[in-house]
């Protein structure tokens, strides 16, 4: 598969995605590690490619996204941005609600119980 296909199908099949330094339990770099974290504290899964394993993503990436540097965060297949904004989201109350919301779009349906 061409790279540039593997980065559409990743952002496609994710609704919340990151490519990073390393990994949420294991970031290789400070920006990386501060935007996980913020991340996480949304409290909802989310998906991430380490570009340190992906090295023809890593080159890639920025050119199809025209965001030069990483982490970037993709939602719903809209680039977010990178580690600033993911923190001034974060911050001001704006990153919560948009990850909360992508993530119940893309939950499993479940029965509602008492519902006939």
């Amino acid at each position: 598969m061409e790279t540039l296909e593997k980065i559409k199908q990743q952002i496609a099949e994710n609704p919340i995605l990151i490519y990073m330094k390393g990994s949420p339990k294991l970031p290789s770099c400070g920006f990386s590690a501060q935007a996980t974290q913020a991340l996480m504290s949304c409290g909802e899964q989310f998906a991430y490619v380490d570009i340190l394993q992906n090295p023809d993503i890593r080159a890639e990436l920025p050119v199809y996204a025209d965001w030069p540097t990483f982490p970037q965060l993709w939602v719903e297949g809209e680039l977010v941005g990178g580690c600033d904004i993911i923190l001034e989201m974060f911050q001001q109350g704006e990153l919560q609600p948009l990850v909360k919301e992508a993530a119940a779009k893309h939950q499993p349906k479940t029965e509602q119980p008492g519902a006939e």
